[in-house]
């Protein structure tokens, strides 16, 4: 069966969705499907099998900024591909994303499943319900991440939805060494802006002793004004955007991840990263995570936007050895559950049932 995956976020810029799409496309190829994924790139493909559609565009949605490319070019570059490619079957990540998802639901090449990410509200569903009801019957398969993406989208777009959790590829995790750390290190690794609560960690960690450390990865929109303010404390070290490999080092390396997001997690993948790099988990009691960890076994999980708990809860882990190497075991368990691998062969399964079910009702 030959597959094709279109992504309508950048390919080169780190993100969930990117990752999810990057990730099943290997565990395809290794299953003997060959696999192709479309979509933007801001610079060069981050795998041989990808075909870059043109750079991106940073739009405001859903609390963050998405890396998506709407463009006239971008769009005629993923009609040629799927024309070119003849695929048996096409996923789509985020449909409803503007650019080569809808593309693909408009010219419906072959057969579509559509996998929906996201949580806590649509402007495009609440302003163009219609459309985007309209656009989302194209579809012949309907997979959500999470209960809280397949309740959004159900409201807004009625249909079933299959529940399909996000998964990981755990090869890179056992074979990766871990960054080296001289004391106690926390690490946070995301978009700096409001919604992912840098500020509260930042805030927490006002808190805690003078032995411990602090990384952050990633940057955003609050990353100038939160290294500012947090100028003036030696024990905190600015990273920057990291590859994969070293993001991967960085958690394997560390004492606890924290993850102290205020609201709109759909599923959380990047603890369950963690866990599978054998690092303790603090995060925010956000339905989405919950999805991902189970609350006081795979992690300690705190209210959302309260820098005391999220400080007592850091504090405990890195002060409790017992502590500490029990959600490690029980986190390495459970990332085991969420491999890339089982999750490609559920897909597999409903992308063989759509093929045969239906012939691609129009030529490119």
């Amino acid at each position: 069966m030959r597959i094709g995956i279109v992504c309508p976020y950048s390919l080169t810029v780190p993100g969930g969705v990117q990752m999810q799409v990057l990730g099943l496309a290997r565990a395809l190829g290794r299953s003997g499907h060959p696999t192709r994924v479309l979509g933007p790139c801001d610079g060069p493909p981050p795998d041989p099998n990808v075909t870059p559609l043109g750079n991106s565009l940073p739009t405001i949605a859903n609390g963050s900024i998405a890396p998506v490319a709407p463009d006239a070019s971008c769009q005629l570059r993923a009609v040629r591909a799927m024309r070119d490619e003849s695929f048996d079957v096409i996923h789509l990540h985020e449909p409803l994303a503007p650019g080569p998802t809808m593309t693909a639901l408009l010219l419906r090449p072959a057969p579509l499943l559509g996998t929906f990410h996201a949580a806590g509200g649509s402007l495009a569903y609440d302003l163009l319900p219609r459309a985007t009801r309209f656009l989302a019957g194209r579809l012949d398969y309907r997979v959500a991440v999470s209960p809280d993406a397949r309740d959004m989208a159900q409201n807004a777009l009625g249909g079933t939805y299959d529940l399909l959790y996000n998964a990981v590829e755990m090869a890179p995790y056992r074979a990766a060494e871990p960054a080296g750390v001289d004391a106690p290190t926390v690490l946070f690794i995301g978009r700096h802006e409001p919604r992912k609560g840098l500020s509260v960690l930042l805030e927490a960690f006002k808190r805690l002793p003078s032995s411990f450390r602090l990384q952050i990865a990633g940057s955003g929109s609050e990353t100038d004004a939160l290294r500012a303010e947090s100028a003036g404390d030696p024990r905190i070290e600015w990273l920057g955007t990291v590859s994969e490999g070293e993001k991967i080092a960085r958690l394997k390396g560390a004492d606890v991840f924290c993850a102290p997001s205020l609201r709109g997690e759909s599923f959380g993948i990047v603890l369950i990263e963690a866990m599978a790099a054998g690092t303790a988990v603090v995060a925010s009691d956000l339905p989405g995570y919950r999805n991902a960890a189970r609350p006081g076994r795979d992690a300690l999980l705190v209210a959302p936007g309260d820098p005391e708990q999220l400080a007592d809860a850091l504090r405990r882990v890195l002060s409790d050895p017992e502590e500490s190497a029990r959600l490690v075991a029980e986190g390495h368990r459970r990332a085991e559950s969420f491999s890339m691998l089982k999750l490609a062969e559920e897909y597999l399964q409903r992308y063989e049932r759509i093929a045969v079910s239906r012939l691609p009702s129009q030529e490119l």
